[in-house]
């Protein structure tokens, strides 16, 4: 008996897997996998990707209009205050281009005016903003993604108005605007509007935009500092983000150009 036994524990693993071979070697087997570009993703909430979108764009220019860009010090070091964190998050252009579950190039200006018309039934964009154009915009793929737990990673479609365009027209015109490459919402935005700041209710305006994306547990944001940004017309609001930080969200308007805008850091 114990030879027996001895007998089966050495040869009876390797009958077991000559049994198993006959049945998939030399046959053709179909198998579905996720595209190559797509790769694995945790699932984020809201506020998730919310943060972890200001913080890819905290280590980017930010879009901004003709204005702040001008009033602007050149002595500016706030993108010095970066430098020790620039690895930490990275947003890179997506060469790859969309998975088969993220919106698609030939659809992405659709969605955008789709997402428009649903933010201006809400109160959040006035209706004098205009549909975007794809002769009259560009769209880039982004990725979003935090370096160090890159499971946390988000794809992300910049539409902005083209800049090939010398002194287009940009009255009531979309400037520029971040939106989830697989939900199609718009997480921040410029755009020009024939509306005055005294004429906007920004506690109303953010209730509606909150909603839209989902957010939760939204608080007023009070600073110090009387010169974060370069209009005095702007309200500011903390969201939870990830392992107890927060994200500053910026509602603001630049008079003159009447240029309303919402901002992440």
């Amino acid at each position: 008996m114990t030879a027996l036994i001895l007998l089966a524990a050495v040869l009876g693993p390797e009958q077991i897997a000559r049994y198993k071979d006959r049945g998939i070697l030399n046959e053709i087997t179909r198998e579905e996998t996720e595209g190559l570009n797509q790769g694995y993703r945790y699932t984020l909430s809201s506020n998730e990707k919310l943060y972890l979108l200001s913080e890819c764009l905290s280590r980017q220019v930010l879009p901004e209009s003709e204005l702040s860009a001008v009033t602007r010090a050149e002595s500016d070091n706030s993108a010095q205050g970066y430098e020790g964190l620039m690895g930490s998050y990275a947003f890179v252009t997506n060469r790859q281009g969309p998975s088969e579950k993220e919106i698609a190039d030939e659809e992405i200006f659709a969605i955008c005016n789709q997402e428009l018309a649903a933010l201006k039934e809400l109160g959040v964009l006035s209706e004098s903003v205009k549909e975007v154009e794809p002769s009259s915009y560009s769209a880039v793929l982004y990725s979003a993604i935090d370096v160090l737990e890159p499971q946390n990673n988000m794809a992300v479609w910049r539409v902005s108005l083209s800049t090939s365009q010398q002194n287009a027209d940009k009255a009531n015109r979309l400037i520029d605007v971040y939106i989830d490459a697989d939900s199609g919402k718009i997480y921040s935005f410029y755009a020009r509007t024939d509306n005055l700041w005294s004429q906007m209710e920004p506690e109303q305006i953010m209730d509606a935009w909150g909603g839209y994306l989902g957010l939760t547990g939204r608080e007023v944001y009070d600073s110090e500092n009387p010169l974060m940004e370069t209009t005095p017309d702007f309200v500011k609001y903390r969201f939870p983000g990830m392992e107890e930080r927060s994200t500053i969200v910026t509602l603001g308007f630049y008079e003159g150009i009447n240029e309303v805008f919402i901002k992440l850091t």
